[in-house]
């Protein structure tokens, strides 16, 4: 499913100002999620005319909702980043599958960084039994392997990023000098034809050192966050050897294929919940 998708319009039978103004919110919410968007894929989204929409987007300009540009709007203010708990808590199922798809590039004795992502806190659930070396700057996966028999960590400390549960800034990314991994679970807020982005500049940086230190580098993302691009870049797509995703539409699909990234689709229905997971859960 194309990002827009979700903010499509459809019309209603009610008065002609509400119909507007309906559709201006969705024209808002739609260049807030993405940080811009262009005039031709307004009118597919709402179903309306150019000159439309530039009515549209010259009001949202006077309201401070967006900022017009040529061809387009881009967002005033992104759309806030969601807190760690808040994250944990959406497309649950998506979630797990993905990180049971994951474990595939997992092999024993090998080392693994694992990042601040909800869905990589996933792939740290699911370590017990497995003889590795874990990397991570996240607080939730030191406290998810600490007890896992046969998996030994190293955290990065640094500047603690609260909202994200992590550590970043100068001290995390000297360290990473240090290290080498076999593989990578990189977490993004986005993924588009410009690569993968993420919400906070800190953590974008930390994530594309860490790229730089590894052999193998996996993305897992559910479908929500596909053609969405977020404030600050991580890597392009070259930098990429699998993204692990609930479903990938033929976009996806083809921007992949043409930077050579390999496309892995997760069945939510056949996700097994770590049991210890499914306990806190309930």
């Amino acid at each position: 499913m194309e990002a827009r998708d979700k903010f499509r319009f459809v019309s209603s039978n009610g008065p002609k100002g509400a119909f507007a103004e309906e559709r201006r919110r969705r024209i808002a919410q739609y260049v807030a999620s993405r940080g811009r968007a262009h005039v031709a894929e307004l009118t597919e989204l709402v179903g309306v005319t150019e000159p439309t929409i530039r009515r549209d987007l010259s009001q949202l300009e006077r309201q401070r909702r967006l900022k017009r540009t040529h061809g387009g709007a881009i967002a005033v203010e992104h759309m806030l980043e969601p807190e760690l708990a808040s994250r944990e808590l959406t497309n649950v199922a998506a979630k797990e599958a993905i990180a049971a798809a994951c474990m595939e590039e997992i092999e024993q004795g090998s080392s693994v960084f694992l990042d601040s992502g909800s869905t990589v806190l996933r792939v740290a659930q699911r370590l017990t039994g497995y003889e590795v070396n874990v990397l991570t700057n996240s607080i939730g996966v030191a406290e998810a392997v600490v007890d896992a028999p046969g998996v030994r960590h190293t955290v990065l400390g640094g500047q603690l990023r609260r909202s994200g549960g992590c550590f970043v800034g100068p001290l995390a990314l000297a360290a990473i000098e240090r290290f080498t991994v076999n593989v990578a679970f990189i977490g993004a807020s986005g993924i588009s034809a410009e690569g993968i982005s993420e919400a906070d500049l800190g953590e974008s940086q930390l994530k594309a050192a860490i790229i730089a230190r590894a052999r193998r580098v996996v993305v897992p993302i559910d479908h929500s966050k596909v053609g969405s691009t977020d404030f600050a870049l991580i890597a392009p797509l070259d930098a990429i050897d699998v993204v692990v995703t609930d479903r990938a539409s033929d976009a996806l699909q083809a921007i992949c294929e043409e930077h050579g990234v390999e496309v892995r689709v997760a069945d939510p229905g056949d996700a097994h919940v770590p049991h210890a997971l499914a306990s806190s859960a309930g």
